[in-house]
């Protein structure tokens, strides 16, 4: 049996041994022989033999009791190789985390919307993106669209998913799918008994928008479809949220326009028709948008991934 004598450590171990050594002497652990260790690192036998002794002799402590089968640790090699297991595991794990970061494994990744997340492509798009990369913290920030360009300008969002163009906003922009634009009604409606609407049909009704995104844009759209005043509905603007608009609705107090990812929110008593004119249905086109300088990794893997989901530019309105 080998025989060390105990010393105290150098002074120059912190610098002397390195993470080769460390390596090396775990992977004896494992193996219980320098010989497998050695092909397991795929390195040479003596080799590793060498740069365990240098660690013992820097430590001045025996780390492996050899015999003729091979080796065991000591008492003191155990408390040794219980920390120098610790340290190449650390080490593995920040070089496989810096890895994934830079592939845009990991990381975080903010999107700005002001759509419904109940339903649709931008929910589907967005669990497609955490199941692939669960690494990736995803944060979801819903605000108006004007707020949204702000931050996107900022630098607080990396990305935001919005029909139409944000205003006052300079940013490359990826067309990604469209909507179809629907009336929401009560289920008793006159008009719920059709299975389309057109917009014509809208004229003597009273349509409820909210304040808040998109609803500005529903009434651009209405105001574009029936050009003439006398055959447009009337409009109450109610600054509530969508889903105060449905309650309204619910108590028949109007109708509303929803796109048809609205459609994921249960309301109890409303039902949904598809708008049509000349050409067929009204359609919202949707587009992402972020800041050509921002090199978020997880920016461009989830861009890819989109790109690739939504090859062709959506419909227009």
């Amino acid at each position: 049996m080998h025989k060390f004598r105990r010393r105290r450590p150098s002074l120059r171990a912190g610098k002397a041994l390195e993470l080769k050594h460390l390596r090396s002497a775990v992977a004896a652990a494992d193996c219980g022989s320098f010989r497998q260790a050695a092909e397991l690192l795929s390195s040479q036998q003596s080799s590793l033999s060498r740069r365990i002794g240098e660690i013992e002799h820097h430590l001045g402590i025996a780390i492996f009791e050899r015999y003729s089968g091979g080796v065991r640790p000591t008492q003191a090699g155990r408390t040794i190789l219980r920390l120098a297991r610790t340290i190449v595991e650390e080490f593995d794990a920040l070089i496989a985390t810096a890895n994934s970061v830079q592939n845009g494994e990991s990381g975080r990744l903010s999107v700005g919307f002001c759509t419904s997340l109940s339903a649709g492509n931008l929910q589907t798009s967005l669990l497609e993106f955490k199941q692939q990369y669960p690494q990736i913290e995803l944060a979801t920030i819903e605000r108006s669209r004007t707020r949204l360009a702000a931050a996107l300008r900022n630098g607080v969002i990396d990305m935001l998913i919005v029909p139409g163009r944000p205003p006052l906003l300079d940013a490359k922009a990826l067309p990604l799918w469209s909507e179809r634009v629907l009336v929401a009604l009560p289920q008793d409606h006159a008009l719920s008994s059709r299975e389309t609407v057109n917009w014509i049909d809208l004229r003597e009704q009273t349509v409820l928008l909210s304040h808040y995104d998109p609803g500005k844009e529903f009434e651009d759209l209405l105001i574009s479809k029936l050009v003439s005043p006398e055959d447009r509905p009337k409009i109450e603007r109610h600054d509530v949220s969508r889903g105060i608009i449905k309650s309204l609705i619910g108590m028949r107090a109007g109708i509303s326009l929803v796109l048809e990812s609205d459609m994921g929110a249960n309301f109890a008593g409303l039902t949904y028709r598809e708008l049509r004119d000349g050409t067929g249905p009204s359609r919202f086109g949707f587009s992402v948008y972020w800041q050509g300088e921002n090199e978020n990794p997880a920016l461009a893997v989830f861009l890819q991934l989109v790109s690739e989901r939504y090859p062709s530019p959506p419909l227009g309105r």
